[in-house]
């Protein structure tokens, strides 16, 4: 199942830990989640390479960074590895690793056909 989904920070452990409920034992939850750590990165380089925005849009990097991080303001949360970690082990998963564009540490090869954006993107996958 793939969704995009907008929720600001106070509703995200309660929404995990739904998915946490409906989850099979053994089974494993995805995420792809915008880089914050890299968009940092590309800012503080001055990288405006790193960014998807075209300078016929925002030329500056700060728009860039802030359009980007915000994906034209759908995104309602910024995400760093360890805030994933920290959330999703709230909502009751367990062995919360760090996964690669198109590569899974699950024994599910398939979880990985919906990812998309791995430049500025991370991967976790989250088991119950």
């Amino acid at each position: 199942m793939h969704a995009l989904v907008e929720l600001p920070y106070l509703d995200v452990v309660p929404a995990l830990r739904e998915l946490h409920r409906i989850l099979k034992p053994g089974g494993v939850l995805r995420l792809g989640l915008p880089d914050l750590d890299r968009a940092i990165d590309a800012y503080r380089s001055g990288d405006t390479g790193y960014f998807s925005i075209p300078d016929d849009e925002l030329a500056s990097i700060d728009g860039k960074f802030v359009v980007q991080m915000t994906w034209y303001g759908t995104n309602l949360m910024m995400f760093t590895v360890n805030l994933a970690r920290d959330l999703l082990e709230r909502a009751g998963f367990r062995a919360v690793r760090r996964a690669d564009y198109r590569q899974t540490t699950s024994p599910f090869p398939e979880i990985v056909a919906l990812d998309n954006r791995p430049k500025e993107s991370f991967f976790v996958e989250a088991f119950k």
